[in-house]
């Protein structure tokens, strides 16, 4: 019997096989979703390694297919950028650890195929941070953010400097120095992860997190950063990667659940898994659940958090929001800002934004109406 997609991204993720069944109608509602959450082109291959992509019409296939182009066409790019970057920043002998999305494709992981993403980071030493700013703008990456408050609320309280663009190519860098903020409420060790990344082979200096802390990086970017446009496509990449480490390593995840405690990141370890099983389906070994649960917050705290996990990671689109997905959102954006700064800094933050979004929409309506 087939599965009821539901004219849904995730079902579409989870259950594969009933989308063959899918009339057009259902399709445009999938594609959009889909499109909307970046997990397009991961939909794509999916299909294509289950040998499914020829049953799927005509119309949705070539979207499909579209998309499968893009993300190829990505992936070679960013390994172009990427050797700019390890160019740019050789002389300083700076060790250079790939994050997130460049970090999958370079080492040629199964979350990074269908991938698709903005930008590029990068996690370097903290005391290393102006050798590599100084070299960056030698080879023609600018800042992006020219604002005062602006600057110094990066260079002050955020574990990164302000976006870098390239004057030429127009690609984006993200130079991280910490995996969390100085000012967070659960604060990483990231010296000890940057102690055990590895060496990328046949690279000078390029390196990724070890498996376990490239999950548990994931696992702190998506629910601990606040903003989760591409909410779905993060959490599909820590279940490509729970996939992959614990089939290739039997004791994958006991090294997953020590390393969280060893580095500060066990509760977001917590949600990461939850939810990846909760909406994805990733299968956890029980005896992991019993030993993360104890990082579960109170009970009805984390009915609360449920209520606004299982909104917030559905696709950010009309057809799969309720009435209170808008709210979920908002609230957890102010945590995200909580958990990453002081109330009084986040008070005066949120209302600098407030303002400055408030500013733009004045600027806006008055060149509509000249």
């Amino acid at each position: 019997m087939l599965v009821d997609v539901k004219k849904s991204a995730v079902d579409a993720l989870t259950h594969r096989e009933a989308l063959t069944a899918c009339s057009l109608a259902e399709w445009d509602v999938i594609i959009r979703q889909c499109r909307a959450a970046k997990v397009l082109a991961k939909l794509a291959v999916q299909l294509e390694d289950c040998g499914l992509l020829d049953c799927i019409p005509e119309a949705p296939r070539r979207h499909l297919t579209a998309a499968r182009l893009v993300a190829n066409r990505q992936d070679q790019a960013v390994g172009a950028e990427v050797e700019q970057i390890r160019k740019a920043l050789l002389k300083t002998r700076v060790p250079i650890v790939l994050l997130k999305g460049a970090a999958y494709a370079m080492a040629d992981l199964p979350a990074a195929r269908g991938r698709v993403f903005g930008d590029i980071d990068i996690l370097v030493p903290k005391e290393r941070l102006p050798d590599v700013e100084a070299a960056l703008m030698l080879h023609g990456w600018v800042t992006t953010h020219h604002n005062a408050y602006d600057q110094r609320y990066y260079r002050q309280w955020m574990h990164e400097i302000p976006p870098m663009r390239h004057m030429r190519r127009g690609t984006v860098i993200d130079v991280h120095h910490a995996i969390t903020p100085a000012t967070s409420r659960i604060r990483a060790d990231s010296e000890k992860m940057l102690a055990t990344a590895v060496p990328l082979p046949g690279y000078d200096n390029l390196l990724v997190l070890a498996p376990e802390d490239m999950v548990l990086h994931s696992a702190t970017h998506l629910f601990l950063e606040g903003e989760l446009d591409s909410g779905l496509r993060d959490l599909a990449d820590i279940d490509s990667l729970l996939i992959h480490f614990s089939a290739a390593d039997d004791d994958f995840w006991n090294r997953l659940v020590r390393r969280a405690t060893e580095v500060g990141l066990a509760r977001p370890l917590f949600y990461a898994l939850r939810y990846a099983e909760k909406i994805l389906g990733t299968r956890i070994p029980p005896w992991v659940q019993d030993k993360v649960v104890m990082e579960s917050p109170s009970r009805p705290l984390l009915g609360l958090t449920d209520a606004l996990f299982l909104r917030a990671l559905q696709p950010k689109h009309a057809t799969a929001a309720d009435h209170f997905t808008g709210l979920a959102r908002w609230m957890l954006y102010v945590r995200g800002h909580w958990l990453r700064m002081p109330l009084p800094l986040l008070i005066y933050h949120l209302a600098r934004k407030a303002f400055a979004v408030e500013q733009s929409e004045q600027n806006q309506n008055s060149k509509r109406a000249h």
